[in-house]
């Protein structure tokens, strides 16, 4: 399991998102204060606050694939 911090700041960014996550068998969360949705629904990810970063966590031992594919949304 690993969790990073993501931004999706426009439309396209959630929509870009959530199209490289579905690629992917692993549950991936997306966390906002105490709202979690799941990052592959698109809907989910428009309910929670996107001003500020999220918190993504993938449950799975091996993610580096899934973090190198999403690195462009990934915030320090």
């Amino acid at each position: 399991m690993k969790t990073v911090k993501v931004r999706l700041s426009s439309i396209e960014a959630v929509r870009d998102f959530v199209e490289a996550v579905r690629k992917y068998e692993a549950e991936i969360d997306l966390a906002s204060g105490r709202y979690v949705v799941d990052a592959k629904s698109i809907m989910g990810i428009f309910s929670l606050d996107l001003m500020n970063p999220i918190t993504m966590t993938v449950h799975k031992d091996d993610c580096d694939d899934i973090l190198d594919e999403l690195k462009a949304y990934i915030v320090d």
